[in-house]
């Protein structure tokens, strides 16, 4: 896990700089478009199904594979999963007559069959079960599609790699933070530490998380924010003695020093990040 989280800086710097060889089958602006994923792909589908509506792409709604509303019309499904064999997609795709774009990095997979365009992203596949540069290659692709320039998101996440996470790696437990198109990172990074290391971790709208979740803020645990703080968040958080965690970085290069506390509490518990308890590289049904 440790090896592929560092290929990430790279990984985001060849999506963006082949963006033509990928681009061509992603949703045009204007269309409506679902983005569609279960665990850490439905996460990037919420991350890109925001930011696309606040870059003004056009309407896009973001569904876990189990809930998409089936009788709901759209121009596009954009449909992410590692393996291509998850079951929730795939049954998906079976029951839609909408067009599906498939992003994968199975080559042969059903998926690959099944979708109407398929992006392979093979080069960005992993070995550990739990998803760090696949996912983030992905989102990295479609922030591409909608015109970002990702120089900075690479260069930090080329600094992430170099920041001392022990003491992070050590809170007994961390809620995370975002807003918009960061709320689906939040989710993903609060998933990695779950997976990885069996942690309590929580994820919120930011600015819902004084509307409840701040209760168990006290000092040893920590809040993590992605992108902007809201007015006043800072100073709540502060006052409860929880560490507050905000690196000035891209909100995606803030998700990879993530990754890497998930794998040092881990690590710190005699734990395998690679392969952790009740979990497989995909969920197939019978």
């Amino acid at each position: 896990m440790s090896t592929e989280i560092a290929t990430q800086p790279d990984l985001w710097r060849q999506v963006a700089d082949g963006f033509a060889q990928y681009g061509g089958a992603l949703p045009k602006a204007g269309e409506r478009v679902a983005a569609v994923g279960c665990g850490t792909s439905w996460f990037m589908a919420m991350a890109y199904a925001a930011l696309r509506e606040d870059l003004g792409q056009g309407e896009t709604d973001a569904f876990a594979g189990s809930e998409f509303p089936a009788d709901r019309a759209y121009d596009a499904i954009v449909v992410i999963s590692r393996s291509g064999t998850t079951t929730e997609v795939l049954d998906l795709i079976r029951a839609t007559d909408l067009p599906t774009i498939a992003i994968t990095a199975t080559p042969g997979s059903p998926i690959v069959e099944l979708a109407d365009h398929t992006i392979m992203l093979d080069f960005a596949d992993e070995q550990s079960v739990v998803q760090t540069r696949f996912a983030t290659t992905t989102l990295a692709l479609l922030r591409a599609s909608l015109g970002q320039d990702l120089t900075k998101a690479a260069a930090d996440a080329q600094t992430a790699l170099t920041i001392d996470v022990d003491d992070l790696a050590k809170l007994e437990q961390v809620t995370y933070l975002g807003t918009r198109w960061t709320v689906g990172l939040a989710h993903e990074a609060a998933l990695k530490q779950r997976e990885a290391a069996s942690a309590w971790t929580e994820a919120y709208p930011a600015m819902d998380y004084r509307h409840g979740p701040i209760a168990i803020a006290q000092p040893g645990r920590g809040v993590w924010i992605f992108g902007e703080p809201p007015a006043g968040l800072l100073d709540d958080v502060a006052a409860t003695g929880a560490t507050v965690v905000h690196h000035d970085l891209d909100p995606l290069a803030s998700l990879v020093v993530a990754q890497r506390v998930a794998v040092a509490k881990s690590l710190a518990l005699g734990l395998n990040p690679d392969q952790p308890r009740s979990l497989t590289r995909s969920v197939i049904l019978g």
